[in-house]
């Protein structure tokens, strides 16, 4: 009843609380007072403003049921992500602004850097970046071969703006064809590409789910994300024996990078971001327990004499300190993150070091070990579900990827084995 119109009539509204704080949705549509009826939460049947009121009550439930619909698709766990009263607005009524898909991307950000996923979240932001600079203020008609008379409603906003905004509806096949044309003419490769459509469709996808997009318009059912086999990343046996048997000094600027590549391949290839947030607290009679950040997946491993005394070292450096490895030193998830990819960046430093005291000519990096312990298993004749299943990964699919580059030497000696145990022809080809 605040505020009444030129005609008359009052706007009908949700009235959401969320929190102890409460907010009004809007739903179109517009009454005289003496045609609601406040005990029943319905228009009235006497209504003599509205033309069907059947049909209209009808259209009111439907847009609380898609309200309520839209509250229960929220994230089961609340609070992990802590929504304000306006996000939660913002999730049951999409609003103009969240009908750009940059703000609802911008939207899905914050609520990842809530939630503590800051990885994902910095991942989406950099594709929202990228997106942003090939857009560059230019109507996607202009850029896509359209007529560049016809007015876009992707123009700017104020002539402050400089990027032109686009809605789900903009991003369609050819926009997609027209980013990757974009992509791979700076020079970049079709795995950086890869990044950035799978971050698309994700967030694509999500706005489907919250109602913000058309399924009918989702633009990856005829756009396939193309990859290409990475440069083989596992090192040999030989090479693997030359870190391990590295001999460095507390000293030396190379020595925690070479007690992490080694520890890393003795906790089945554990990553640099699982072993930076690596709890002493995980480690319980001679066993680690621990859940992955990426996958949330549960290892339990058990600690090798090796291994037991490269922990030891480190869990005794600082006792203040809940982790294992000198990575995380700051509180907050963001700053943990950037401590994470600092260290990580010096380690991978150190590591091609390593690799030109080792005659490693390989390039090492921080994956490396992971690759290399997959890659071993394989040749130790390691089920490739057990090897599997020690990575971590929800398909043998992935664990494949791993495995694309099996030596051909031990394939070569694969084939043998299995020609020489076939029976040899009684007459073999004659010559003619």
């Amino acid at each position: 009843m605040r505020r009444q119109r030129k005609d008359g009539t009052f706007p009908l509204i949700f009235r959401l609380t969320h929190k102890r704080r409460t907010t009004s949705i809007k739903i179109g549509i517009c009454l005289q007072e003496a045609d609601w009826d406040a005990d029943a939460q319905a228009v009235r049947k006497s209504a003599k403003s509205v033309a069907n009121v059947t049909r209209l009550n009808n259209e009111i439930q439907k847009k609380k049921a898609e309200a309520l619909d839209r509250i229960l698709q929220l994230p089961e766990k609340p609070g992990q992500v802590s929504l304000s009263v306006k996000d939660v607005k913002n999730k049951i009524q999409p609003s103009e602004i969240l009908h750009s898909f940059y703000d609802y991307a911008e939207s899905l950000v914050k609520d990842l850097r809530r939630a503590e996923r800051i990885g994902t979240a910095n991942s989406y932001h950099g594709t929202i970046s990228m997106l942003k600079t090939f857009n560059k203020g230019k109507p996607l008609e202009k850029r896509l071969g359209g007529d560049p008379k016809k007015k876009s409603h992707l123009e700017h906003r104020g002539s402050s703006r400089k990027t032109a905004d686009m809605s789900f509806q903009d991003i369609n096949f050819n926009f997609l064809k027209a980013f990757e044309t974009y992509h791979l003419s700076c020079g970049n490769g079709l795995n950086g590409l890869a990044v950035y459509m799978r971050n698309i469709r994700a967030i694509y996808n999500q706005a489907i789910k919250e109602g913000l997009a058309d399924r009918n318009n989702y633009p990856f059912t005829h756009y396939k994300i193309r990859t290409v086999p990475t440069e083989k990343r596992a090192l040999n046996a030989d090479w693997l024996n030359r870190i391990v048997l590295l001999q460095l000094p507390q000293s030396d600027q190379s020595f925690n990078a070479r007690n992490y590549f080694v520890a890393s391949y003795m906790m089945y290839g554990m990553n640099f971001a699982d072993m930076a947030f690596l709890k002493k607290s995980d480690i319980l009679d001679d066993r680690i327990h621990y859940r992955r950040r990426k996958t949330s997946r549960l290892y339990d491993i058990k600690v090798s004499d090796e291994l037991r005394e490269i922990l030891a070292f480190y869990i005794n450096q600082d006792e203040s300190s809940p982790y294992v490895f000198p990575i995380i030193k700051r509180s907050g998830a963001a700053y943990q993150h950037r401590d994470m990819q600092t260290k990580r960046k010096v380690y991978n430093e150190n590591l091609k070091d390593i690799a030109k005291r080792c005659g490693i000519t390989q390039n090492l990096t921080s994956y490396v070990s992971r690759h290399s312990f997959a890659t071993q298993a394989m040749l130790s004749q390691i089920p490739l579900n057990a090897i599997s299943a020690m990575l971590g990964h929800a398909s043998l699919k992935t664990t494949e990827v791993y495995l694309d580059s099996f030596p051909s030497n031990i394939l070569d000696q694969y084939n043998a084995r299995l020609v020489g145990a076939l029976g040899k022809p009684l007459n073999g080809p004659k010559p003619e």
